[in-house]
């Protein structure tokens, strides 16, 4: 429950709209609890003793510090049935002015309710993208936790908010005024039920744990179930192709089976608790019926506050019944505020200290030395001890086997990951030393499948230059030979799609290489940037590639021969360690790994 209540008190944020809300709800419950603290005594002596309405009055100006004007009371009717009437007219005066108060409590507590889910959601999004991406890589369903986490599960704690602040609120103040009312009638039979209250409390405990518990496990499987739909969906061509739809389905099945098992148990929990607190609240009740019946008989208690009390006490049993299922909606939502709460808990990916100095523009060197990388939960490393110095403008290839760690060396120099051993100089300064951001901002990156994102063009290749102008834009499209069929598909405020799935892969990369020319970077990252392109557009590719990377430090994860053969340097991994570097044609003499390379992969991929 702690972590609930830590993401409660994010609701104190909006303090003038949650104090209001509170007011109205109690001053709603006060028009209840004068009504039947009221009415009784009123009926009786108007009725059974005859009394007028105005002698009432005169009796309450003598007993109150608050005076009825005497206008007023020379104006009230002396006839019992035309008095009766007025006060069942202020009752309903009353009731209005309960609902009116009513509305504004409910509405002000759903706007504050409202705008903390928000306001949490906002948070657990930032946590997410400031996690490190190994963070994020190594979670418990991956990615599609993560999303659950942001997404799902601020909606459900948000459930629990509404209950606690809305209905919780509400009816709680409600019982309170009704059970006051009956204190102020008879106190002795009225505390008598209090005596039930530590029963039901345990009871309401123990359910909760359970309500609790199967709600965090409902939550964690329906993760899952994000991740099995993400992924089937993600690679739905390859699902298709390999008419694999029956396996996915049986997956979803599995994974559905799962979550469905975990949701009813908390809803078994849920529906214990009502019965058994309702039974509880019966026999209590019906124990304090005859306990006033005999009071009643030996003359202790007058009839008309038995009636009193029972009706008080049925008011606030019916206010407080609600309760029951409001603590079980507190219960359900905790296992999200504990799942939030590890999220926003989580460390930022490091570097991002704001009084860490700014890496200078990148123009001597880039170094690695000793550098060493176990994923986590990973068996084997996947670098191992790898030192190389990259020259400021010179371009430097990495080829080696699948699996030889080629992309990961290329993570370590804009700090996707931080090698567990040695470290990444620029220009002689330790990366870690600085801003991350300051590192990346001067890097460029084009990736072996181009991300777009919902939007334009304009969008698209502005994407990490905020307020690019437009006509360096189209500048950077031309240089990456993107400008005319851009225009042919409407220009650059036309949309793209999700994911640029309408572009071929060719359209797709030279979109993706506008993006880099536009940032202007001192260092370029290409991985296997033409390997899923067609040959027509690879010539195009190349070409716009080569215009990139002129005067621009440039690592290479390289799969054709003729971007291995260009370069100034070539790196050879094998197994996560660097056997060898030099260029084409001294590898070629003295690196077996290479030459093995170089005949059934290099030149293969050339065709």
């Amino acid at each position: 429950m702690d972590a609930f209540w830590r993401a409660a008190r994010r609701m104190l944020l909006f303090r003038g709209r949650l104090a209001l809300a509170i007011v109205m709800a109690f001053v709603s419950a006060g028009g209840l609890g004068a009504g039947l603290l009221a009415i009784g005594p009123i009926f009786q002596a108007m009725i059974d003793q005859g009394r007028p309405l105005p002698d009432l009055a005169r009796e309450f100006n003598e007993r109150s510090p608050i005076d009825i004007p005497a206008g007023l009371i020379a104006a009230l009717p002396a006839d019992p049935y035309n008095g009766v009437a007025i006060i069942i007219a202020g009752l309903c005066v009353l009731t209005l002015f309960g609902a009116a108060a009513n509305f504004l409590h409910l509405t002000l507590s759903l706007g504050v309710v409202e705008r903390t889910v928000a306001r949490i959601r906002r948070e657990a999004f930032g946590a997410a993208i400031s996690m490190p991406l190994a963070a994020v890589s190594s979670a418990a369903g991956g990615g599609a936790d993560v999303v659950s986490r942001v997404i799902n599960d601020p909606q459900q704690l948000g459930v629990g908010l509404g209950a606690l602040l809305g209905r919780g609120v509400a009816q709680l103040s409600k019982g309170i005024a009704a059970f006051g009312a009956a204190l102020a009638v008879n106190t002795r039979l009225t505390v008598l039920t209090l005596v039930i209250a530590p029963v039901m409390a345990v009871v309401i405990r123990k359910l909760g744990k359970r309500i609790r518990r199967a709600a965090r496990r409902a939550l964690e499987h329906q993760a899952d179930l994000y991740a099995t739909t993400g992924e089937a969906l993600a690679a739905l061509r390859v699902v298709k192709i390999y008419t694999a739809e029956g396996r996915e389905a049986s997956r979803f099945k599995h994974a559905n089976r799962e979550a469905l098992a975990q949701v009813l148990r908390a809803r078994t929990a849920r529906a214990m608790s009502s019965p058994i607190v309702e039974t509880m609240a019966i026999f209590a009740v019906a124990g304090l019926a005859l306990i006033g019946i005999k009071a009643v008989a030996d003359a202790e208690i007058a009839p008309d506050e038995i009636v009193t009390v029972l009706a008080a006490l049925g008011v606030a049993g019916a206010s407080l019944r609600p309760l029951t299922g409001i603590v079980n909606d507190i219960q359900h939502s905790t296992g999200a505020a504990q799942r939030l709460n590890e999220l926003l808990a989580r460390d930022a990916e490091p570097g991002r200290d704001r009084d860490l100095p700014r890496l200078p523009r990148h123009s001597e060197s880039i170094a690695i030395e000793h550098a060493s990388l176990t994923y986590p939960g990973a068996d084997e490393p996947a670098l191992i001890d790898v030192s190389a110095e990259i020259r400021a403008g010179e371009t430097v290839a990495i080829v080696g086997p699948n699996g030889s760690g080629k992309t990961t060396l290329l993570s370590l120099v804009p700090r996707l990951f931080d090698p567990g051993a040695g470290r990444v100089l620029i220009d002689g300064l330790d990366i870690r030393d600085h801003s991350v951001r300051s590192l990346r901002r001067q890097i460029g990156a084009v990736t072996q499948e181009a991300v777009l994102f919902t939007g334009t063009f304009a969008d698209n290749i502005g994407y990490g230059v905020p307020g690019a102008a437009p006509a360096a834009i189209e500048e950077a499209a031309r240089r990456a030979l993107a400008h005319e069929f851009i225009q042919a598909k409407g220009g650059y405020d036309a949309r793209v799609g999700e994911r640029g799935t309408a572009l071929s892969g060719g359209q797709r990369q030279r979109i993706a290489i506008a993006r880099a020319v536009l940032r202007d970077p001192a260092i370029l990252l290409l991985d296997e940037a033409t390997s899923m392109i067609d040959a027509e557009s690879e010539a195009e590719i190349v070409r716009a590639l080569a215009e990139l990377s002129r005067g621009r430090t440039t690592l290479v994860v390289a799969h054709r021969l003729s971007t291995v053969i260009n370069a100034d340097r070539i790196l050879v991994l094998d197994a996560g360690r660097l056997v060898d570097q030099g260029t084409h044609d001294e590898l070629l003499g003295r690196c077996d790994v290479y030459r093995r390379l170089a005949e059934r992969q290099l030149v293969r991929a050339d065709g």
